[in-house]
């Protein structure tokens, strides 16, 4: 009988609507090795499938997010060993995910961990915490959505003084050039990111799944296809029941009370 690999990502999903997916390999700082990646593809497609789950909160915990890849697995590697691995395959698991992710950042966002915090669709970092992309140090570069994110984040210049220095940012210094949604104090970071999660649960999640898909699609489209394709899923929501809740909540001046449907 074969031994079930060790839990090293854990979800909770909670009554508000929200599912809190946290990495737990402190030993290691929460290095992503492989069971980490697999284990984070499978609950985010577990969530993503779950109507009861609205809005997701992905944390390290309080004293560390991710301090990067786990070197141990790749340092003698070749590229077909990297190739076959399909790593690209995990990480889709959550940028493909249609609900809202919130990254609750503390401690160390490095390599990997930074790339993971940049999935996300809102980061809110502690005071101390600390981006990099730093694997030009071990004559690497990123490489699971670092360059393209980063520069689509915090443009051309920022992006490659971060990467080509590999140097550390602060969580000041992030928030300034547009990298991050929020600056709180270390132990309120993962209590925001929950308050944002359970705000944005209670909303309608037709609409919120519509905003998340045509922000992120039309980021790459030129402006007018963009604005189509913006259009066309305003128009689309008009077939929902809770947007006509909302409608009439508003009229009648009480609070709406979203079905999802």
């Amino acid at each position: 009988m074969s031994q079930q690999p060790e839990s090293v990502v854990h979800l909770d999903i909670r009554q508000d609507g929200v599912a809190v997916v946290r990495i737990d390999r402190p030993e290691a700082k929460n290095a992503l090795n492989g069971a980490v990646r697999e284990q984070l593809a499978e609950h985010f497609r577990a969530v993503a499938r779950n109507p009861q789950v609205r809005a997701i909160v992905l944390t390290g915990g309080e004293k560390c997010f991710v301090a990067g890849a786990d070197i141990r697995e790749f340092a003698q590697a070749s590229p077909i060993e990297m190739y076959l691995r399909h790593t690209e395959l995990l990480w889709e698991a959550i940028s493909r995910c249609p609900k809202p992710i919130i990254a609750a950042v503390n401690g160390f966002a490095l390599g990997g961990g930074c790339e993971l915090a940049m999935h996300c669709d809102i980061i809110v970092a502690g005071a101390s915490a600390r981006f990099g992309q730093p694997e030009v140090k071990l004559g690497l570069m990123p490489g699971a959505g670092g360059t393209q994110r980063l520069i689509r984040a915090v443009g051309k210049f920022q992006a490659m003084r971060i990467a080509l220095t590999g140097c550390l940012v602060s969580a000041q210094q992030a928030l300034a050039m547009g990298m991050l949604s929020e600056v709180v104090e270390d132990e309120q970071t993962i209590t925001r990111a929950l308050e944002l999660a359970a705000e944005i649960a209670a909303l309608p999640p037709l609409a919120v799944a519509q905003i998340k898909e045509v922000m992120l699609a039309g980021a790459d489209l030129p402006l007018e296809s963009a604005l189509v394709l913006e259009r066309k899923a305003f128009q689309l929501l008009f077939d929902s029941r809770d947007q006509k809740e909302g409608a009439q909540a508003f009229l009648e001046k009480r609070k709406a009370i979203f079905s999802g449907e």
